[in-house]
């Protein structure tokens, strides 16, 4: 059986399934080109990542495609439902980015909170001859202990860096769907696991309350953005935001108009609108962080991810 690797897959992944008899190719075919590559290479599944995008129309169009897999969490380049309701296994890797995801999401913390960002920008170009002014700048930097952060998705992602949060000081307060009141969380300390109960709380709270905001969901169902204008408004003076999640979780032109009043004082977006190819005056503010949709792209969640794709696909296909 041949499975198609379209936006790539770990070596030790590949290794596992060709152990199990599978065939991977891990040639790309262009996203134009999918269905007909799909049935001319006779592919039985398709793997991607969020480059690649699996519609209704390929799903029709390939009547030997038993099964669509996507290497990470957000399955929004997919017609789940759809392929689902065909008969096709459609599956994603949750838990195996988690850690790689929370480490940028509270690396970006720090940079605000410090304001690495921009020093990192300015000593380059007027170090030599500014020092003593930026060194004056950026002396006013502040701490994360004592601080509110407030998760927005209280999944794999948002857990693991709560607990990165609980353990530099931080106050933690979360929203996520269903209604259970409290999440349990166990943190690892040297050899040592604590555990600590973590108080869900309202949207308006979170919004008002806390110092830093970090996003781990999608865009809403209807398509609008979970962060507008309205919800910027509702946000404390100052307050720093992070996008891991999916661009356009948060408006881009309100947050601009945010952060050019001052009411926002940074931003760190791993995700954006028209991937791949971001606005250009979003990567230049200089107020933004800006990464390339990295979070989950360390060597070890690449290497849990090809891990755990291949043993479903071993499960669901031998």
């Amino acid at each position: 059986m041949r499975i198609l690797a379209n936006d790539g897959i770990s070596p030790s992944g590949k290794a596992k399934l060709e152990e199990h008899g599978f065939e991977v190719v891990t040639d790309t075919i262009p996203q134009e080109n999918l269905a007909a590559g799909i049935n001319d290479g006779g592919f039985v599944g398709i793997l991607v990542r969020s480059a690649t995008q699996v519609r209704k129309e390929h799903i029709d169009a390939c009547p030997n495609l038993k099964l669509i897999g996507r290497g990470g969490v957000g399955m929004d380049n997919i017609d789940v439902q759809y392929g689902r309701d065909k008969g096709l296994h459609v599956i994603n890797t949750p838990a195996a980015s988690s850690q790689s995801v929370a480490e940028l999401a509270i690396a970006s913390l720090f940079s605000m909170a410090r304001l690495t960002y921009d020093a990192d920008r300015k000593m380059p170009a007027t170090g030599v001859t500014d020092f003593k002014a930026l060194k004056k700048a950026y002396s006013k930097g502040t701490e994360l202990r004592g601080k509110t952060l407030g998760i927005i998705g209280f999944g794999g992602i948002g857990q693991t860096l709560a607990k990165y949060a609980i353990g530099i000081g931080m106050h933690v307060k979360y929203i996520t769907k269903g209604d259970k009141p409290t999440t349990d969380l166990e943190i690892e300390i040297a050899v040592q696991k604590i555990k600590v109960t973590v108080e869900r709380t309202s949207m308006e709270d979170l919004l008002s309350t806390s110092d830093y905001i970090s996003l781990h969901v999608p865009k809403q169902a209807d398509g609008s953005a979970v962060i507008g204008e309205a919800q910027l408004a509702k946000m404390k003076p100052g307050v720093g935001l992070v996008n891991t999640s999916r661009g356009g979780s948060i408006d881009e032109n309100a947050l601009m108009a945010a952060l050019n009043s001052g009411h926002v004082k940074a931003a760190a977006l791993d995700v954006f609108v028209g991937e791949p190819a971001p606005r250009a005056d979003i990567l230049s503010h200089p107020k933004i962080i800006s990464t390339p949709h990295v979070g989950g792209s360390t060597v070890e969640a690449q290497d849990r991810i090809g891990v755990e794709l291949a043993e479903q696909i071993i499960s669901l296909l031998k």
